[in-house]
């Protein structure tokens, strides 16, 4: 429906996830292309098409050996300029508005192949990507080798998304089930976590963005890091949360953190209760709910086990109410801002990935799969961390203007300063960045 909203206007909203990886050996491509053909057949999220029924949306799912697969030739490829010339354009002409939702394919060369697969953001969440590298090279592998491909069973994102929107289609305003939110708006002023920076974009607009993945620490860092954060009784995840918060607070931030985290559903179900064993693990879909966060920075900005047992506390707390989805407390709770298509102002906005412990994450070295991630515009920032076997890294997607470029880089210093500090390192003093107003690039899977 925003997609709908936007086409005629000048801020059409498009947002894609690509992943490649790399298949080595010379390329057996009726192996590749019988497994890409099953991985469709397999997710029925990728067989879906939509239609506008009487007010509403109507989705339908062909059956699955209705579907096939017809190999196309696309060109040769004589630069590596030439190429991402091309894809860069193939990866932007989906239209979340025609099917299919999804393309693929392979470079192919004498002995490799890089395969790619690229999906619109409706279809899927990152998640979903080392789901389809895994999938795709134990099929492929089975298959070069004359056996029937051996996989794990997956969950319907479809059956999914049906039951939690019948679950909570009943909710109201005053339901007790909204009281973490109705909380966190109470403390927050608004549903909605402002990012606590002057981007230079009026509230009115959106600009077009860009996407930036630059390291934060190399593996033996990291490892100090996750060193530093047990001796404070938390976990990576929990100090990077911590370090973020410092950065902001560092540079004339609030002293609460407030923001919004997405947290993964696939291990869950539709009333946010855990599962198992995990039904979703191996699907392909958009299993996340978005939840805020709220915290104190420790005193001063530099007791890190005190900002780091908040944060963890905090996030305690937080998995105790996931089950109520975004969208709908958005609905009912912010009506004013919700007919928009868009968050109404830049958000600060957090997200942590281990891909190391997603299906296939032990062969990532070897497959070096890589996550590529693309909007058309935007009115704020978001930061996605991630951990692999490298190392801790961020994806940084804002948009393009000066003041974004200045404080997105500043921040970006700072906490990798607070970082080694809670890794046992101690960094230089901070530079410093504008006060607050109140007023495709890649990553490395």
């Amino acid at each position: 429906m925003s997609s709908e909203a936007t086409r005629s206007t000048s801020d059409g909203i498009a947002s894609s996830i690509a992943v490649t990886f790399e298949i080595t050996g010379r390329p057996d491509t009726a192996a590749l292309e019988s497994a890409l053909l099953l991985l469709v057949r397999r997710h029925e999220v990728l067989r879906c098409e939509f239609q506008r029924l009487a007010g509403d949306l109507n989705c339908t799912a062909p059956d699955p050996e209705s579907i096939a697969l017809e190999a196309e030739e696309v060109g040769h490829f004589h630069t590596g300029d030439d190429l991402h010339t091309h894809l860069d354009k193939t990866f932007k002409s989906m239209d979340t508005l025609s099917w299919p939702l999804f393309l693929m394919g392979a470079v192919v060369r004498e002995t490799s192949a890089t395969v790619y697969l690229c999906f619109d953001h409706i279809v899927c969440d990152g998640l979903s990507m080392p789901v389809v590298v895994n999938e795709l090279q134990t099929a492929y592998a089975a298959l070069t080798a004359d056996r029937t491909p051996e996989l794990p069973s997956a969950g319907s994102y479809l059956t999914f998304g049906d039951d939690q929107r019948r679950r909570y289609a009943s909710l109201r305003p005053d339901d007790d089930r909204l009281t973490y939110w109705k909380d966190f708006i109470r403390g927050n002023g608004g549903f909605f976590p402002r990012f606590p920076f002057d981007l230079g974009v009026p509230e009115d607009r959106l600009y077009p963005v860009v996407n930036r993945s630059l390291p934060l620490l190399d593996h033996h860092r990291t490892d100090a890091l996750a060193a530093g954060a047990r001796a404070s009784g938390g976990s990576v995840f929990t100090a990077v949360l911590a370090a973020a918060a410092t950065a902001q607070h560092r540079f004339g931030g609030p002293e609460v953190y407030r923001g919004l985290l997405p947290i993964s559903e696939r291990s869950t179900d539709t009333s946010g209760a855990p599962v198992a064993p995990n039904p979703w693990q191996h699907s392909i879909g958009w299993f996340v709910n978005t939840m805020p966060i709220e915290f104190q920075v420790g005193e001063g900005g530099t007791d890190h086990a005190t900002t780091i047992a908040r944060a963890r506390t905090a996030y305690g707390e937080l998995q105790r109410h996931v089950g109520i989805p975004f969208v709908r407390a958005w609905e009912l709770l912010a009506p004013e801002t919700f007919s928009l298509h868009h968050w109404p102002f830049p958000v600060n906005f957090f997200s942590y990935i281990d891909f190391r412990r997603t299906p296939g994450g032990a062969q990532h070295p070897l497959w070096n799969p890589m996550l590529h991630v693309w909007a058309a515009r935007g009115n704020g920032i978001s930061h996605w961390f991630h951990r692999t076997a490298t190392g801790l890294h961020v994806n940084m997607l804002h948009v393009d203007t000066p003041q974004a470029h200045e404080i997105s880089e500043a921040l970006h210093d700072e906490l990798v300063r607070v970082l080694l500090e809670i890794a046992g390192e101690r960094g230089t003093t901070p530079v410093s960045i504008p006060r607050p107003s109140r007023g495709t690039t890649t990553v490395r899977t």
